[in-house]
């Protein structure tokens, strides 16, 4: 199965290219597969670039989730994160796929500086 970058994605999610949008949709049309590192930059930066709101980002990670061409690394880990991150506004998504992914692996408690992901099961505060 092919796979997308941070760039391919965002223009699925933001449509503000005409061209490259049509682009990935083709290229996407017959599968792709989304790593973690490609979904936790594309999350940044709808945040950063785009100014995306947490509930915003919340939706494009469920629609990716749920998107009939792409297969999203370890989804249940992802759909975990995106629990954790509507519950928590104060946590960014990728903290909590940090938290998720170290939970899946086994690798429990996550030592952290950050208060707020300290909050949550699986994680310490150092």
């Amino acid at each position: 199965m092919k796979s997308v970058d941070t760039n391919a994605l965002v223009r699925l999610l933001a449509r503000d290219d005409p061209n490259q949008t049509s682009a990935a949709e083709f290229f996407i049309a017959d599968g792709a597969w989304v790593s973690h590192l490609v979904l936790a930059e594309t999350i940044w930066v709808l945040e950063s670039v785009y100014d995306r709101a947490h509930a915003q980002l919340a939706a494009a990670i469920e629609m990716l989730l749920t998107h009939e061409h792409l297969s999203i690394q370890d989804a249940d880990v992802v759909s975990a994160a995106l629990n954790a991150f509507r519950r928590r506004l104060s946590l960014g998504f990728s903290d909590c796929l940090i938290l998720e992914i170290a939970r899946k692996a086994g690798h429990v408690p996550l030592g952290t500086f950050d208060r707020s992901l300290a909050k949550l099961a699986g994680a310490a505060k150092i």
